[in-house]
């Protein structure tokens, strides 16, 4: 198995990913719905955009530094919330959290993570960012707010491309449910990852952390799967972000945003920035990449809210290039999930370093020394998406 010396790229942290994770775990985070062509597309359209190479520019004292929220960033970048991450390895999101707050991004925990809000911030400190999905009961919502308040997360992420489940066939064909089923085929694929299993024999995480104990009737794995599959909310609406809004009082920040109408409306609600998302192409299949959509919402609201992105990126190129076509920020989630998987809190540390040092040598052969110097006059005309 190699070592982190000879790690070199994100491809790397994923084939290292791939051997020691569990498949169903693997395929969770590697996978889109349907036929997987937006997943594939939120990839391929970063490909196609070229960049303007400059010479005889002056590169010394280069900076990624910049702000998301208001707050201080080492790089536009921020780890996306991900659910299962504790499943990549054991307690994930505390050693996500660990490496993020290192390097100097923000992490976002999820509200299906495996590791609590309290145990992320007892564990790796506060100052997080936590991500909420909308439940249909209220009340475990306002005491999950109330909880990343006093866990003492600077701001709150809510997704809303996630009221019902797209269809996602590895995890049907793999037999991913709460509790996961255990076939003959998942418990060969378990017998060959003793790192995963020890690892996981370790912690007492193995639930998510964030319901479990949390909600009256939920006492064991079995139960909580049929609660969580009844709770995502199909009413949820701009007059809930509201609600969420005035219960919080801190930094907000809508997830999945793909057309300027919906931008809009998040400016309409008073959120502080929104991320252009089609939540990795895991929902529905048939969107257009992120990146696509991107340069359409920047134009339609980026005077008047902050405009963040994911969905596609793998490398700090693809960094540079959302950053160029307007993103204030971006987000990870596959490409540290990868890391996390490989090599645990180190993999997710090697990560950032990698898409750091891509982002500030690409920055550099583009004739930039400074991060907010970026814009699209570093990229060839044509083969980039525009409003």
């Amino acid at each position: 198995m190699p070592d982190l010396s000879t790690i070199t790229c994100i491809e790397d942290l994923r084939r290292v990913a791939q051997r020691r994770v569990p498949r169903m775990f693997y395929d969770y985070c590697d996978s889109g719905s349907w036929t997987e062509g937006t997943y594939r597309a939120n990839q391929d359209d970063f490909q196609r955009i070229k960049l303007r190479q400059r010479v005889a520019v002056n590169m010394e004292g280069r900076s990624t530094a910049s702000t998301m929220v208001g707050q201080e960033v080492a790089m536009p970048v921020a780890l996306a919330p991900t659910g299962l991450t504790g499943m990549q390895h054991a307690d994930g999101e505390i050693l996500a959290a660990r490496a993020a707050r290192a390097f100097g991004v923000p992490f976002t925990l999820s509200t299906m993570s495996i590791c609590s809000i309290e145990d992320v911030a007892q564990h790796a400190g506060p100052g997080f960012w936590f991500q909420l999905y909308v439940m249909r009961d209220r009340r475990f919502i306002e005491r999950l707010i109330d909880r990343a308040k006093a866990a003492g997360c600077s701001a709150l992420v809510v997704t809303l491309d996630l009221q019902i489940l797209g269809q996602r066939h590895k995890d049907i064909k793999n037999g991913l449910s709460t509790p996961p089923k255990p076939t003959l085929a998942n418990l060969i694929n378990l017998a060959t990852k003793p790192r995963w299993i020890m690892g996981m024999l370790g912690t007492p995480r193995r639930k998510f952390g964030n319901i479990h104990g949390h909600v009256e009737g939920v006492t064991d794995m079995s139960n909580l799967g049929a609660w969580t599959a009844d709770q995502f909310d199909p009413r949820l609406n701009w007059g809930d972000v509201e609600w969420i809004k005035k219960r919080w009082g801190g930094k907000l920040i809508i997830k999945g945003i793909m057309v300027p109408e919906d931008a809009r409306l998040a400016v309409e609600s008073g959120a502080d920035a929104l991320i252009v998302s089609n939540h990795g192409g895991r929902q529905l299949d048939g969107a257009p990449s992120a990146i696509e959509a991107l340069p359409a919402i920047v134009d339609a609201v980026g005077r008047e809210i902050e405009v963040h992105m994911d969905s596609g990126i793998r490398s700090g190129q693809d960094v540079l290039k959302a950053r160029a076509l307007g993103a204030r920020g971006t987000y990870i989630g596959r490409a540290f999930l990868y890391g996390l998987g490989a090599y645990g809190e180190q993999g997710v540390a090697r990560a950032l370093q990698i898409i750091h040092r891509e982002l500030d040598l690409t920055m550099a052969f583009c004739g930039r020394t400074n991060i907010e110097q970026v814009d699209a006059s570093i990229l060839l005309p044509g083969t980039y998406p525009t409003p």
